[in-house]
């Protein structure tokens, strides 16, 4: 039969085993709360980077809206004097008539000894119509104006303004042009009508040396 006494002795001894393993469990309770709330930082930091790199993104976004936009760009061609880099070295005049799709606007525009008046410039926008534009009117009335050099300079300067205007300028404007008179934009986004003939932006925010230059697919006529 085991005394007594020596029944407690052997109870605080367990017990005093005990206690380490007890700490120690408390240790590593403590150590997989802190690896948790490293895992949480290590989450958050992802997030964090996840919201900067979607920053950044609409940076980008942003500056691709600084570049030419809509369904005829494609028809510019990719390199050379007429390429958009190429254009963008050379005053409006002399990029423009590097443009296969605008080889009648620069006809019109020599015809009417426009071509150093828009060189020489500074800070212009320049609403060019294409060919396709052009082949709208009759024949015999494109040919008619093509002849009269007074009739030919209004529409032409009709469609210049006097200064550069970006795409977002277009959304709802109205602008003095070399013509004396009004025009006025409107639109958003990559889609702007241009004149109370609504002509349409088709390859717009096309930078030269000296201007700002949106194809449009009608040519602008000024009131008489």
């Amino acid at each position: 039969m085991t005394h007594p006494r020596t029944r407690r002795l052997a109870v605080t001894v367990a017990a005093a085993a005990m206690l380490p393993l007890a700490l120690s469990a408390c240790s590593d309770d403590n150590g997989g709360d802190s690896g948790g709330n490293s895992g949480k930082a290590d989450s958050s930091s992802k997030a964090s980077a996840s919201t900067g790199s979607g920053d950044q993104g609409g940076a980008d976004s942003g500056t691709s809206m600084d570049k030419p936009f809509g369904s005829a760009c494609s028809t510019v061609p990719k390199t050379g004097s007429g390429s958009f880099d190429g254009m963008a070295k050379d005053p409006v005049a002399t990029a423009a008539s590097h443009n296969p799709a605008l080889s009648t606007l620069v006809s019109a525009v020599k015809k009417a000894d426009l071509v150093d008046t828009l060189n020489n410039a500074q800070n212009l926008t320049v609403f060019a119509p294409t060919n396709d534009a052009f082949k709208k009117i009759p024949k015999a009335t494109l040919d008619k104006v093509m002849n009269d050099k007074a009739q030919l300079t209004k529409i032409l300067t009709y469609h210049v303004v006097g200064k550069k205007l970006a795409p977002k300028d277009l959304a709802n404007g109205s602008f003095d042009t070399l013509e004396k008179s009004k025009l006025t934009t409107s639109g958003s986004g990559e889609s702007y009508t241009v004149g109370s003939d609504s002509a349409h932006v088709v390859c717009g925010n096309v930078k030269t040396a000296n201007a700002t230059v949106y194809l449009i697919d009608s040519v602008l006529m000024p009131k008489s």
